[in-house]
């Protein structure tokens, strides 16, 4: 069995900013109502031209720039995305043409859980093609939001961020645990546009292409699940919530974090977030706080990292990494 350490990784975020005080303004409300109820004080928000492929590239670009590698390396290609290019193809096809990668493309969609869900599916393609693998989460779900929805126009930010995966003797991987609950499939939903709803001029004047969210019911299954999740992958590998070093959540809702935090024993000090700066990016989230820890250089050789996510569906997902070091 073959395990992988992760070589590179890499970062996009549009340069326009939204700030908490400018969407307070719009929908009535003071700054102090918006952070106090998600953490956030600003978000970036893409522009003409940006699209969710062409921050994955940029991000992509970077990861492969800091592995020493180009996109002939690159065995597989897997971009999480709940916001893709467009319905067909998927938005792994143009990320792969930009970036000349050589081998296999795939997107994955588990909402916000995305990137472990994606970083699971890698594991398990390095154990059977022990080849570099380019591991992607992008989303603009900023373009998904109606102007007039507060509770989700507050969250949203833009963003992607990528990862090198290359085969390791020791590997990386200590546990996991992923899953799923169809049951509350209503808690987040974009109605229009799919093959229960194809979009019309009527969908389009109702507004149907937006997403709606259920905020009270997404907050108690968010935890619930997530909970769950980490105290399954602490259990398997035999680890204590204390002796986490890092704790890389899905960058939600700060209530959120913090409430599986107290439920599950681990250490606030150990939580890696930026969602003050960035607000909710959905698959880039875990990836993009990941990256700007290992920038900063703050998680060394040995440390254990807790990737945890959650997302709309219900779909879940956390792994525990034992880092195995930068590469000089």
């Amino acid at each position: 069995m073959t395990g992988f350490g992760i070589t590179g990784w890499g970062t996009s975020v549009p340069e326009t900013v939204l700030t908490s005080v400018e969407l307070a303004e719009r929908f009535g409300v003071d700054e102090h109502w918006v952070v106090s109820r998600c953490g956030i004080r600003e978000r970036r928000i893409v522009g003409p031209g940006q699209t969710t492929a062409s921050l994955a590239v940029e991000a992509g670009r970077a990861a492969l720039d800091r592995a020493g590698l180009t996109g002939a390396d690159i065995a597989h290609l897997i971009v999480a995305t709940a916001t893709p290019e467009q319905p067909s193809p998927a938005t792994s096809a143009f990320v792969h043409h930009e970036l000349d990668i050589a081998g296999s493309a795939h997107d994955v969609n588990a909402e916000c859980s995305g990137f472990v869900y994606s970083l699971m599916t890698a594991a398990g393609l390095m154990t059977l093609d022990p080849r570099p693998i380019l591991v992607i989460g992008s989303d603009t779900h900023s373009l998904t939001v109606n102007p007039a929805d507060r509770d989700l126009g507050i969250l949203v930010g833009d963003g992607a961020a990528a990862l090198v995966l290359q085969p390791s003797d020791t590997g990386w991987l200590r546990a996991w645990n992923l899953g799923a609950d169809g049951a509350c499939t209503g808690s987040l939903k974009v109605l229009a546009g799919g093959s229960r709803m194809p979009t019309t001029e009527q969908t389009a004047r109702d507004g149907l292409h937006y997403a709606k969210i259920n905020g009270n019911e997404i907050y108690l299954n968010a935890v619930r699940f997530s909970v769950r999740s980490v105290r399954a992958t602490l259990e398997s590998a035999g680890v204590k919530p204390e002796d986490v070093q890092h704790v890389v959540p899905h960058q939600a809702n700060i209530r959120i974090i913090n409430s599986i935090l107290s439920h599950t024993g681990l250490r606030p000090e150990a939580l890696v977030t930026n969602l003050a700066k960035y607000g909710n990016t959905a698959s880039a989230s875990i990836p993009l706080a990941l990256s700007e820890a290992l920038d900063a250089r703050s998680i060394k050789k040995g440390d254990l990292v807790l990737l945890a996510g959650f997302g709309a569906g219900m779909t879940w997902g956390s792994m525990l990494l034992e880092w195995g070091g930068v590469p000089a």
